[in-house]
């Protein structure tokens, strides 16, 4: 007798649903597809040497204990240099206590999810938002209140009023899900004055913040906004890191920093899913630090992300139709072009494979795939030769479309 899984999965898993942005570079896994989809950094820029060395030096002298299980916090050198960085970035009353590193920011994600949301929990999402978190609270049966973003974030009068209604209907709201720096897909920042108001509407309305911020540190233009982390003076903000963006995401390594308590249930929740994050990768990335190269790489890394912004901006300037428009990020990874109503991306993206060119499509970035008419494009992977060819197949598609 076969045996049916399918009478075996939980509810639960029935509402997962698999990244569509995951989904979508299965198909463009083909040399001759220039791809602007991903979310990957350079990987030319990698630090490979200085990478091997410190590997090399942490198996053959320390391999007892970077080869061995760890504490589910964290190894305490790490946790000591990130809290160090925090400091410097001026977060309050900043200690170990309050830190716990994770196998990269995604487990963070999941982490909140599991902590927080029961079935029927509603959390406030940015619209867009990331793939990835939508992903992973849906796993957790959450119900999302989306609220649009303009060039200046996340729109707080909407926000208001979305907790206004919430908390008159008795709905319970577990937190808000923010993605404050050249935000994920549209790449735009949440202004200063809008911290401040999300901020005191958590602190009037008792909702915490999870502040996802992997492209902080990838600023290469404008000044640097103080995050809601170090703002807060009450603790409500769950701050979410990760090494992913400002040094390699195969090191699978990010942290937490939030209230003791919060920190003590994230330890409990992690050890169900992993134990600890992988201790080599822990050690390579505090030796890193430690030895002074993180601020160098940030730095080679903005210098050529900027360039890589100016040529896609160029590119999209020259190619694209008049009716399209797009955000012009100060950091980070994304361009998010905004296209007529009735132009499609989710149908189109089919017609760009054809043309051997891909994006992601805009309906991915919203829990309802409410979203038909917009695409992110990605300027940190491609070359500066596939991001003006790229979007000249782009640009020729649209004109097609667009009348």
């Amino acid at each position: 007798m076969v045996l049916e899984w399918g009478k075996k999965f939980s509810v639960r898993s029935k509402a997962m649903k698999a990244s569509a942005i995951r989904e979508l570079l299965k198909l463009v896994d083909n040399p001759e597809i220039i791809s602007l989809a991903g979310g990957m950094p350079d990987p030319t820029l990698f630090p490979k040497k200085v990478l091997a060395e410190i590997s090399r030096d942490i198996f053959l002298n320390h391999g007892n204990k970077a080869l061995q299980y760890g504490a589910t916090e964290g190894i305490p050198a790490l946790r000591e240099a990130l809290v160090n960085i925090g400091i410097e970035e001026g977060i309050q009353n900043l200690a170990k206590e309050n830190l716990i590193v994770t196998t990269a920011s995604q487990q963070g994600l999941d982490l909140a999810g599991k902590v927080f949301i029961d079935p029927g929990d509603a959390i406030i999402v940015e619209a867009p938002s990331y793939v990835g978190g939508l992903q992973a609270f849906r796993a957790y049966e959450a119900d999302f209140i989306t609220v649009p973003l303009d060039n200046d974030g996340i729109k707080t009068d909407i926000l208001e009023g979305k907790l206004r209604e919430a908390k008159e209907n008795g709905v319970n709201v577990k937190f808000m899900y923010l993605i404050p720096n050249f935000q994920n897909p549209s790449g735009v920042t949440l202004s200063f004055e809008r911290r401040k108001k999300i901020l005191e509407l958590s602190h009037q309305y008792d909702v915490p913040i999870i502040e996802d911020d992997p492209y902080g540190e990838i600023r290469f233009e404008g000044e640097k906004i103080p995050s809601l982390v170090e703002m807060d003076n009450i603790g409500n903000v769950i701050a979410l890191r990760t090494f992913s963006k400002i040094l390699a995401p195969g090191l699978r390594l990010g942290w937490m920093i939030a209230d003791k308590e919060a920190i003590n249930k994230f330890v409990i929740a992690k050890q169900g899913s992993d134990l600890c994050s992988p201790s080599s990768t822990q050690y390579i990335a505090y030796e890193f630090i430690r030895q002074g190269h993180l601020q160098q790489y940030l730095e080679l890394v903005r210098q050529t992300y900027k360039k890589k912004k100016d040529l896609m901006l160029q590119a999209i300037e020259k190619y694209f139709p008049k009716e399209a428009e797009w955000t012009k990020p100060e950091g980070g990874m994304f361009i998010w072009v905004t296209l007529p109503d009735y132009v499609d991306t989710t149908e189109m993206f089919k017609e760009a494979i054809e043309e051997k060119v891909a994006y992601v499509i805009g309906s991915a970035f919203y829990p309802r795939g409410e979203d038909k008419h917009h695409m992110r494009l990605n300027f940190s992977l491609p070359t500066p030769e596939q991001i003006d060819e790229g979007i000249k197949r782009l640009g020729i598609l649209l004109k097609k479309k667009i009348h």
